[in-house]
């Protein structure tokens, strides 16, 4: 019992230092974790130069260039329309749209005709009588000059007169006539008719609404800074029209359900004065044959038409087009240096829109501009670019996780 006492403590730290030992030993390698690289990774464009032409945005109303009101010139029931006499409907230069009652027109030109004939028949009788005064005069033989009196001058110029006033009459009542068929002035389309057929119309009385269909136009207001990019049409005193090869292209857009069509023109004209209210100038777009069936699907520009434009305005040369995405804090870009070090660059925006903004000489060719959004860029902050279309090197390091070592 002595003896266990003396040799069991040391028998137990043995067998403990065993298994120790053997735990130890016999345990997995733990794994571990690669540190976290300091380098952000971000995708990077290589700046190049290129030519822009700068697109300004606008929008306006299709209305026509010529725009009418169909208004009789005599009085009269209308007895006969057209059928292009129809809300919509086209008609050509010349065409008859409605036809007044005629007859009484042609009664006064009956009586007319009679009128003049009977003033004619006068005025030869009234000549008779002068020549015939005349030579009575002679054979007096007093040898004095006779008087207008003696010649019958005053009922001469009254019967001459009389013919005028009845050629007139007549002249008038022909018109009147004429008037009666109503032609279309030129070729359109009734925007709206008023009257139809058994109406008693007067002078004054709007038959119809009516337009042109050889041209559609659009006012479109440009803004101050928008006037510095386009080369305006302005006409000068003594000049009637612009060259179309002067005039800025646009293109017109309009939405037809889910689909969208666009119409091309051009700037042909600015207004005489600059809008107080908004300070803008109005151009005014036009699109020749805007009716014509351009193709199977495309429909007509229809006056009251609501359309957004595309002006092809100046081409600004040698500059660098970024995407909006690109700008920073306000006119900041985020640069890589050759040390793929981060620089902000404030830089002078020369044109802007919705995706694109231009800048001049701020930056250089070859330069690298990085794209990636940072929620905290410091200047001189490390970063490996990726820039588009061109390959980079890739990194032999291993990532993950790796056993240490035993």
């Amino acid at each position: 019992m002595k003896l266990l006492k003396i040799f069991l403590p040391p028998i137990v730290l043995a067998v403990c230092g065993l298994l120790a030992w053997l735990l130890i030993h016999s345990k997995e390698e733990p794994l571990r974790r690669e540190p976290r690289s300091n380098t952000t990774e971000v995708e990077a464009l290589r700046l190049r130069r290129q030519d822009y032409t700068v697109v300004l945005q606008s929008q306006g109303t299709v209305k026509a260039r010529t725009e009418s009101t169909l208004i009789p010139e005599i009085s009269g029931r209308i007895v006969k329309i057209s059928p292009a006499f129809r809300s919509g409907k086209f008609f050509e230069e010349g065409d008859i749209l409605l036809q007044i009652d005629s007859r009484d027109h042609k009664t006064a030109l009956t009586v007319a005709e009679a009128t003049l004939t009977q003033a004619q028949l006068s005025l030869a009788e009234e000549e008779a009588r002068v020549e015939q005064a005349l030579k009575d005069w002679e054979k007096l033989g007093s040898g004095e000059k006779p008087g207008p009196l003696v010649l019958r001058t005053p009922q001469l110029a009254e019967a001459r007169g009389s013919v005028d006033s009845a050629q007139a009459r007549l002249e008038q009542a022909q018109r009147d006539l004429e008037r009666t068929r109503i032609a279309a002035p030129y070729a359109g389309r009734i925007l709206e008719k008023r009257v139809d057929v058994g109406q008693y119309v007067t002078p004054g009385t709007i038959l119809a609404l009516l337009y042109a269909v050889d041209y559609a136009e659009i006012r479109l207001p440009l803004s101050n800074r928008q006037l510095s990019f386009i080369n305006l049409p302005e006409l000068y005193r003594g000049e009637t029209e612009v060259a179309d090869k002067d005039s800025p292209k646009v293109l017109l857009k309009a939405q037809f359900g889910e689909d969208e069509f666009s119409w091309a023109g051009n700037i042909v004209r600015t207004e005489g004065s600059i809008d107080t209210a908004s300070r803008q100038l109005y151009v005014v777009a036009q699109v020749k044959n805007p009716y014509g069936r351009l193709q199977s699907d495309h429909p007509p520009l229809k006056v009251g038409m609501f359309v957004k434009s595309e002006i092809m305005g100046k081409t600004l040369k040698n500059v660098f087009v970024l995407p909006r995405s690109a700008l920073r804090e306000g006119r900041d870009l985020l640069l890589i240096d050759k040390d793929n070090r981060l620089e902000r660059r404030p830089v002078d925006i020369l044109w802007s829109d919705r995706n694109h903004i231009i800048v001049g000489d701020s930056l250089k060719d070859g330069e690298l501009l990085c794209l990636t959004a940072l929620s905290f860029a410091a200047e001189g902050a490390p970063v490996s670019p990726r820039v588009q279309g061109e390959e980079t090197a890739t990194s032999d390091q291993p990532k993950g996780r790796t056993k240490g070592p035993s």
